[in-house]
């Protein structure tokens, strides 16, 4: 292999699972770029400085296509890349431009600015319910009791999915979340797209008031999405908007226990909450690692030649602590300007559900703050147990002693959105990652 100039090649085995992704911070002050080595054995180039990084997720010479990527990977190793999922795979996180232009365009036309301010009152509303249920206990689990139910009931309000199919949509979001065999994860994909399919074939019949049918009707001149594309956007909204969430709370509450000055200020001004949100998003997003792309032509990244048909992988937690871009970026402050942060993504695939992930984080830590105010952790910090992924970041668990509740505060009796199983019944208590680590 020739000399490209780049830092010393990174063998990548364990470092690629979170919560050692902190072996990836300060790596940008090595280098912009280095090769890499994926435990499969075949090479990659790990982006880790911030103008690097949003240089390379902007770059219409580097691509995602689920099937040229899988096409690619087999030139790289001898070996078949399994595409698990089948419809639900169709969706424009997986293709390239003009594929994935149509499909933005259409989806921005039925997930409008408007459709997300509206969600605000019921969003306030679950996450009402969901404290009100945790009053009166000494101790809880915030993943369990409060991160995970909340988002997984928006994402079915946002869809339109009826209120007797909900507890399915919390079993498969768990299910999904596992690393399950490849046998076991069609299983559980395939149950899903028949009842996206069942589910659109109904939203055609009957319209409503919701995302789902908004997609459905959507038009471009004359261009639609197809059963297909229906049945995948619908999953997409459902994978990305959940796990995305789930951590960010969790995370963002965790982040802030431990930063007990960082928590005071906020308590004390809760304008700071979207500024805190944001931080929280640049310091401890969910999005840690970039999916695989690769190049289709040579590009040339910090100075660093990188041939045509080579994977390239972006560290958005590096890149959004390059201290080129965010001075002293090892400190949490939520007083911090952290404005064009990484943690939604950037260029064309940046997440079209950001609006929805950031009015939940608000509404979801802005009021466990003012219920609890003397919310506190039940455990040691190390003591706590992460998901193992390699692009996500995220607790398995967030044990707390609630203390005395506040009165809650004063509104109209709450509307429910979701099935009594999704806030009373005892919590599943498997983990929902089956395969676990300690953080470190």
């Amino acid at each position: 292999m020739t000399d490209t100039g780049a830092a010393p090649k990174l063998l990548l085995g364990e470092e690629l699972v979170s919560p050692l992704h902190p072996v990836y911070d300060g790596l940008s002050a090595d280098a912009p770029v280095r090769e890499a080595v994926m435990p499969e054995g075949y090479r990659v180039w790990l982006v880790t400085r911030y103008d690097e990084a949003r240089a390379v997720l902007a770059d219409t010479r580097v691509a995602k296509d689920m099937y040229r990527a899988g096409e690619l990977y087999t030139r790289h190793t001898g070996h078949e890349r399994p595409i698990i999922g089948g419809a639900l795979t169709q969706h424009m996180l997986n293709f390239d431009p003009p594929d994935h232009t149509r499909l933005r365009t259409l989806v921005n036309k039925a997930f409008t600015a408007r459709m997300v301010e509206r969600l605000r009152p019921a969003i306030e509303e679950l996450t009402d319910e969901l404290l009100d249920d945790l009053a009166g206990r000494d101790h809880a689990d915030l993943v369990w009791d409060y991160a995970f139910p909340l988002p997984i009931s928006v994402i079915c309000l946002l869809l339109g999915v009826p209120r007797e199919d909900r507890p399915l949509f919390r079993t498969w979001a768990r299910q999904q979340a596992e690393l399950l065999d490849p046998e076991s994860a069609e299983a559980v994909t395939d149950e899903m797209a028949r009842y996206l399919t069942g589910l659109i074939r109904r939203k055609r019949a009957q319209p409503a008031d919701d995302l789902l049918t908004a997609l459905i009707q959507a038009r471009d001149n004359d261009d639609r999405l197809n059963e297909t594309e229906l049945v995948g956007m619908a999953y997409l909204l459902l994978k990305a908007g959940f796990e995305t969430t789930v951590n960010l709370i969790g995370s963002g509450v965790l982040r802030l226990l431990c930063n007990p000055d960082q928590l005071a200020a906020l308590r004390a001004d809760p304008a700071l909450l979207p500024g805190a949100v944001e931080e929280l998003l640049r310091y401890e997003g969910p999005a840690v690692m970039s999916m695989l792309r690769f190049t289709t032509e040579p590009i040339t990244v910090g100075g660093i030649p990188i041939p045509a048909g080579e994977f390239i992988l972006v560290s958005m937690r590096a890149a959004n602590r390059d201290p080129a871009q965010y001075p002293d970026p090892e400190r949490f402050d939520i007083t911090r300007n952290a404005t064009g942060h990484l943690g939604f993504g950037h260029g064309i695939h940046y997440c079209v559900g950001a609006p929805v992930g950031r009015l939940e984080a608000q509404i979801a830590i802005g009021r466990l703050l003012a219920r609890f105010p003397d919310l506190a952790l039940a455990t040691a910090p190390e003591d706590l147990v992460w998901m193992e992924a390699t692009l996500l970041r995220g607790l398995l668990g967030l044990p707390v002693s609630l203390g005395r509740a506040a009165p809650a505060a004063d509104r109209t009796p709450p509307v429910r959105h979701d099935g009594p199983e999704a806030h009373h019944s005892t919590p599943d208590k498997s983990p929902w990652y089956t395969r676990r680590t300690r953080s470190t």
